[in-house]
């Protein structure tokens, strides 16, 4: 059952780590990369309520200045973002008819080599919750430096898998390892069938989520649909809620977004079903807005 007590009396502090990046639309660049949406929303719900960091590399470019800005513009703690010699990520947005984003990433950018140093320690050993990806960790010294830091955080900090396959940077072992060191995963529809083949689960979404939670001892799982909503499994609660019917602008960072606003809650200590109505509307309102790290008005605020 899914605890409803508060995580922690204090401030919590919430990380995100793994790749910072300019979105490239056919527009010009936005700011964006997973964690560091992920790390953006969770700022703008908190509202001060809790200390937001992110953990990365730029390069000493002018978007790696940019990037630096747009994250602290957002209340997102930079100290622990590093300055690389390789540039700053970027990625080739294309948006189909319906606003649904495909990507082609730049190779061996400055997230990609993320090392470790004693502030990183120290932060680790700090956090409330940590939110890391697969993504982040396609490099090997990206991957060793996101995988320890996780591994120093407490046992009670909330480790957040948000799995983010995108072909061709992951493999199974990579997966696996994440799994191994989660807590709590979130996925979407379309990762559901390569998660489910690669744990050997099977049946509806609610059976093979309890059969992944099971297998890798995981607190809780939630499963995004997109329009159709999402299911959250947590012990044996479970909340299977539609989506909210929005007027479209893009879908990026949505679901980043939901990740946060779960992640804001499950310290909080709210039940199954209010993680997830509130997931969904966060997520849902960042799809009726242009770009992955809208500005949140008050009234979204968690705390």
């Amino acid at each position: 059952m899914l605890n409803q007590k508060p995580r922690t009396a204090k401030r919590p502090i919430i990380v995100g780590i793994g790749e910072i990046l300019w979105d490239v639309f056919p527009d010009g660049p936005r700011f964006g990369g997973a964690p560091s949406n992920f790390s953006c929303s969770a700022a703008e719900l908190a509202k001060g309520a809790a200390g937001v960091f992110m953990v990365s590399g730029v390069g000493g470019d002018d978007l790696g200045r940019k990037a630096v800005d747009s994250l602290q513009e957002h209340g997102v703690d930079t100290t622990c973002v590093q300055i690389a010699e390789q540039p700053t990520g970027q990625v080739l947005v294309e948006l189909d008819p319906a606003g649904v984003a495909t990507y082609r990433f730049a190779e061996d950018t400055a997230w990609d080599n993320l090392t470790w140093h004693d502030a990183l320690q120290q932060r680790a050993s700090d956090c409330n919750a940590v939110c890391f990806g697969t993504l982040g960790q396609r490099c090997t010294r990206s991957r060793n430096t996101i995988q320890k830091f996780v591994r120093a955080t407490s046992h009670d900090t909330l480790r957040i898998l948000d799995v983010n396959l995108r072909a061709p940077y992951f493999d199974d072992e990579i997966v696996l390892e994440s799994l191994a060191l989660a807590n709590v995963l979130k996925l979407n529809d379309e990762e559901l069938p390569r998660l489910a083949s690669l744990c050997n689960a099977a049946g509806n979404d609610v059976e093979i989520l309890r059969q992944i939670a099971a297998q890798y001892q995981l607190q809780c799982i939630a499963l995004t649909r997109g329009p159709d909503g999402a299911v959250i499994v947590c012990g044996d609660d479970v909340s299977d809620m539609p989506g909210m019917s929005v007027e479209i602008a893009d879908t990026v960072g949505a679901g980043d977004t939901f990740t946060a606003a779960m992640t804001l809650d499950l310290l909080a200590g709210r039940n199954v079903e209010q993680v997830n109505q509130s997931a969904i509307a966060a997520a849902s309102w960042v799809c009726s807005q242009d770009g992955a790290t809208p500005t949140f008005p008050a009234k979204n605020a968690r705390n």
